[in-house]
């Protein structure tokens, strides 16, 4: 598929507005061709609109959504089928003009519910993240530099030079780039560079490995908007962030853990990961300044990482994840990846792995937990652990985005948290007084 499709911006753009517009107007033609029909095809879209909307609430009172929907999403939903009946009214009722605004009105209809639902959750930006491919260009990948003074006084001694981007950059770890996977099908990794990055004579960085959800892919749109936002204050400084795969497709769920039936994804991620990245990226090699988070299904991945490699990862970041990886579907997890075994399923909750370890084990490492105070599914599972982490000895920092679900606005505002509460440890900013 042509990659300019694929990369288009879905959420942050006016494609919702013209499609909505086009349907709107396609509605009216279509009732006012005929006045003498109108009330009957009215009658039409209302009944289909509540028919979907009655649909939507069963389904998210059976839990089918994980959770409960955007109300923009039921909506926009309801809002869409009413408008699509309305355009097959038009398909079946000459005149050839009716006709094909029916069939325009059908058509933009659908694309402004799916868009419309889409921006609801706020999360996908790209038909590329939806359909779980990769669509940004490949990277390449900057010579790495000597890097003398202290990583925790970089905000003090780091000068921009006047050509520094305004921007981070975006790409693909494929080719002759790619991030090897050993027996694992991970997808391809996409690779943030801040702009102190892509200077010549380049800072050591810190290293931050992120996961998004599932359904999901490794699409660094959000992150990097956040990323973007914090260099833009601090003289171009971020971190290098990774994000990569730890589903291998929309539909699987590995639960972060190795297994014979979805591959060994947690030696991919705690182990392959960060050898091509000492190897290849211009990072702080002091684990102490690495970082492994995840929003969602990578949240909980993020949470368990950061608690069983204390030696790879110095901080954690864990953004509206499950209480433990497979909370959703516990009897096919322990099935499935585990063979039966409910004792190991258990043995890997993040909590469990937390009060296992000795004492002083998590001294100096920090554990951000992000969520939604309308996120009634995964919210308490971030308080357990934040505070099973806390009780473990993490520095531990919470933040509640008011007002948002399991979406795209609780995943920006969380990360606008959590970067900068993270610079201080990274280095990137003065400590807290």
């Amino acid at each position: 598929m042509n990659k300019f499709l694929l990369s288009l911006e879905l959420i942050d753009s006016p494609l919702l507005t013209v499609c909505a517009i086009i349907a709107v107007l396609g509605l009216v033609a279509v009732v006012l061709w005929r006045p003498r029909r109108l009330v009957t095809t009215l009658v039409i879209g209302v009944a289909a609109g509540i028919a979907m909307f009655v649909v939507a609430k069963i389904l998210e009172a059976m839990d089918a959504f994980q959770g409960p929907l955007p109300s923009g999403a039921i909506w926009w939903g309801s809002g869409a089928v009413a408008a699509a009946a309305v355009g097959v009214v038009g398909l079946f009722r000459r005149p050839w003009p009716r006709r094909v605004i029916g069939a325009v009105t059908v058509v933009a209809a659908l694309l402004a519910g799916s868009l419309g639902v889409n921006t609801s959750y706020g999360v996908t930006h790209n038909l590329a993240a939806i359909l779980g491919v990769q669509a940004l260009d490949p990277a390449s990948l900057p010579q790495a530099t000597a890097s003398t003074g202290d990583p925790a006084t970089l905000y003090q001694t780091w000068q921009p030079p006047a050509d520094m981007p305004a921007k981070g950059s975006v790409s693909a770890l494929t080719g002759s780039s790619k991030i090897p996977t050993g027996q694992y099908a991970a997808r391809d990794a996409s690779l943030y560079l801040p702009p102190a990055a892509q200077v010549a004579n380049p800072p050591a960085l810190p290293l931050l490995v992120f996961m998004m959800g599932q359904p999901g892919s490794p699409d660094p749109t959000a992150l990097a908007k956040a990323l973007d936002a914090f260099a833009t204050q601090n003289k171009g400084l971020a971190p290098i962030a990774i994000v990569v795969d730890q589903l291998t497709a929309p539909e699987r769920d590995p639960a972060c853990v190795d297994s014979a039936k979805f591959g060994a994804v947690s030696t991919y991620i705690n182990q392959l990961v960060p050898q091509w990245a000492s190897a290849n990226l211009n990072i702080v090699q002091d684990h102490r300044y690495w970082t492994i988070g995840g929003f969602s299904n990578g949240g909980s991945c993020a949470a368990l990482y950061g608690s069983k490699y204390p030696g790879t990862w110095g901080q954690m970041l864990d953004i509206m994840g499950n209480e433990f990886p497979g909370s959703e579907h516990v009897s096919q997890t322990v099935s499935d990846v585990y063979n039966g075994d409910a004792n190991a399923f258990q043995a890997n909750k993040p909590s469990v792995v937390m009060a296992a370890a000795p004492a002083g084990t998590f001294s100096g490492h920090t554990a951000i937990f992000t969520w939604g105070s309308l996120d009634t599914t995964y919210g308490p599972g971030q308080q357990a652990n934040a505070d099973a982490a806390k009780a473990a000895g993490f520095t531990v920092l919470t933040h509640v985005v008011e007002g948002a679900g399991h979406t795209g606005e609780a995943l920006d505002g969380s990360l606008a948290f959590a970067i900068p509460a993270l610079a201080p440890a990274l280095g990137l900013a003065a400590p807290s007084s």
